[in-house]
Formats: structure tokens, sequence, C-alpha cells
């Protein structure tokens, strides 16, 4: 059965340019569009959608506000954001992950890019990714016949000993869902963290300065975009920005920095977690805490298994019934490499246990 799908945008072109894109996958279908929140929110009084694609800018009530009324009043909705590239709806956009919106697409400059084939690739990946874990993670509580055997069984663990004391540097990194999952992360880290972090989210460039900035504001610990040359110190998290790779390279009196690069993207991805690992290698760290949060694909993965070649290696990867895509977690888990795996509320307290506070 085809999954139900709502489009909220005030563009009447722009409305039939996602609708005809939804509806030419075999998965979904629009069943109705509206033309601003106001529109929306009385659909989603009475109605149950599988998905929304929802507009930031708009008449009336805009995506935000709409986010807003719909937490107020306890609706649920798995809402992707379809957001331009202004430096403002960027700041909205990141600001509608904490609403509730699980994730968001880039809207194209023109109709004729908005036909083109990276939208479509963006939207229906999304949209496919989201719904797909969510009826995995249904298939886990209920004990559904979709999900393997293997898939149900709980990925073998390595020893949860992390070192006890030494240099320390915690990598992380997550995509599709993971401006939403560091909400629940960045601002439970304590300010004196015995560690810098690295941390690499698949953003265009522009998001990721929003969603430093944001996270700064809302946390303790220091948040900032990574700026070629950074020193890294303890207690900051440096995110990757996007559209540049990001590596740790050791200085000579011992501390480390941040380089930057434009290398051609790897898998589509640039930044690319595997890229910020591999840099690690040649450290000066004692241990490397690494992190795998929610996202499709399995970046990360590759350099987590060269990594651990050189270094000692603690790893933490989110459960499959707290990621909105169960992509990245699983294709670490699945290697054997991992050490904890834990629900998002409890990744904060994870990382902290293992690196300690100064």
């Amino acid at each position: 059965m085809k999954k139900n799908i709502l489009v909220v945008d005030d563009s009447a072109l722009m409305r039939r340019v996602i609708c005809d894109i939804i509806n030419s996958d075999g998965t979904f279908q629009v069943t109705d569009l509206c033309r601003d929140g106001m529109e929306a929110y009385e659909k989603l009084k009475t109605k149950k959608y599988d998905g929304v694609v929802l507009d930031v800018n708009m008449p009336r009530m805009n995506g935000l506000e709409l986010l807003e009324r719909l937490q107020k009043d306890k609706i649920k909705a798995t809402v992707i954001m379809v957001s331009t590239m202004t430096t403002k709806d960027a700041k909205v956009t990141i600001l509608a992950m904490e609403l509730g919106a699980v994730d968001f697409v880039t809207k194209p400059d023109n109709i004729i890019e908005a036909k083109g084939e990276e939208f479509k690739k963006q939207l229906i990946g999304v949209l496919s990714a989201v719904l797909k874990t969510e009826k995995f993670v249904r298939e886990l509580r209920t004990g559904g016949s979709s999900a393997s055997p293997a898939q149900k069984k709980a990925a073998p663990l390595r020893s949860t000993t992390s070192m006890k004391s030494g240099n320390k540097i915690v990598a992380l990194a997550c995509s599709t869902g993971g401006p939403k999952a560091l909400q629940s992360v960045i601002p439970y880290l304590p300010k004196n963290l015995n560690a810098p972090m690295v941390l690499v989210q698949h953003m265009p460039a522009g998001f990721t300065k929003s969603m430093a900035d944001r996270l700064n504001e809302v946390s303790p610990i220091h948040v900032k975009e990574a700026e070629d040359g950074d020193v890294l110190k303890k207690g900051t998290v440096y995110i990757a920005p996007g559209g540049k790779h990001m590596e740790v390279k050791k200085n000579p009196d011992g501390t480390h920095k941040i380089k930057l690069n434009e290398m051609p993207a790897i898998g589509g991805l640039r930044p690319c977690a595997n890229i910020t690992y591999d840099s690690l290698r040649d450290s000066g760290f004692d241990e490397v805490v690494c992190v795998v949060l929610t996202g499709m694909g399995a970046d990360g993965t590759n350099g987590i298994c060269s990594l651990i070649k050189k270094k000692p290696v603690y790893v933490i990867s989110q459960n499959a019934e707290t990621c909105v895509v169960y992509g990245m977690p699983k294709a670490i888990a699945d290697t054997g490499l991992v050490n904890e795996v834990v629900p998002l509320t409890q990744v904060a307290q994870s990382i902290t246990k293992n690196v300690g506070v100064r």
C-alpha cells in the first residue's frame, strides 16, 4: 500500500513539482496539498499522514509556526522541511528540528533545478529512508515478519572498557536526522569536557554555521563551525563546514589543528566522516571515542575500521529505536566494533563517562 504524503508550499508551481516527484515513486502518493501552515494545521488535526513535506516561508502561518502549533497541541507528524539556501532560512530550518521536524532537503533556486534529478533524489531518498526506519522499528517492537532474525538480534559488542585516562578526542558522525539528534546530545555535554570533539554532519554550506551557532546558544560546552587552522581545545565542539572535508593534524608542539580541504566529494559527501576518522590515525591522541548517530548510508564505518588498526578506539552507536534513519549506526554495529549501543538520550552521558571532565 502506498504511503500518504501531505505537501505544504505557498507556490502552486512548487507544489506541482513536488507532487510529481513524490507520485513518480511507486512507494508514495500525495493525498493532500496545502498553500500554507494554516491549511495544513486544519488537515493535520483530523487526518494522519505517513509524511509531511513542509515549506519554510509561507503567508498566514509559516513552517516554524505550524511546527510550534503541532507541538503545543501534541499532534504527531513526520515532517521534512524544504528550505532555500538563504542564511535566514537556514536558521529557521535548524530551529524547526528543535520543534520536531526530522530532517530537511534544500529547495533549488529555480524550477529547472527543481525538476532535475538531484532534487528528486534528495527528496525521495529522505522520505524512503525515514519511513523505512519507522517500519523497521515497528517490526522490532512487535516481532513483525519483515525484520530478519539477524536484524532482530542485538549487535555483538566489544568490551565496554575504555581507557581510564589519557589524552582523548571525540569524533562524531551523523547525517539524515542529525540536526535534530544533536539537540539531544550537544547541550547535555559539560562545559569542562576533558576532550575536544570533531563533528561531521552532512549538510550544505551555510546550514552548518547556523547549526553551530544555535547549538552554541543552548549548550554549556563551546560549539563552533570549524575554521582552517583552529587549534583543538578541550571543551570545544568543532563542526565541519558544509562543502569541505575536515582533517585533524598534529602540530610539532604536540597540539592538534583543523585542516579543511575541498577535495572531491566521496560518495556524494563533502564533508565525509571517513576523511576525518582516517586523519586521526596519525594523531597524538591516546584514544579516540567514535560516536555514530542517525544517518543514511555507511559513512564513518570504513574510517573507524581503518582507525582501529592504529589507535585504541571506543565506539558508541545510536540504537535503531531512536534513529530517524538507522543506516550509519547499523553499518558500524554490523562490524562488531561497537562498544555501546545506546538510546539518543544516553549518548551525551556515554561520551562524558568515557572522556571525563576537567
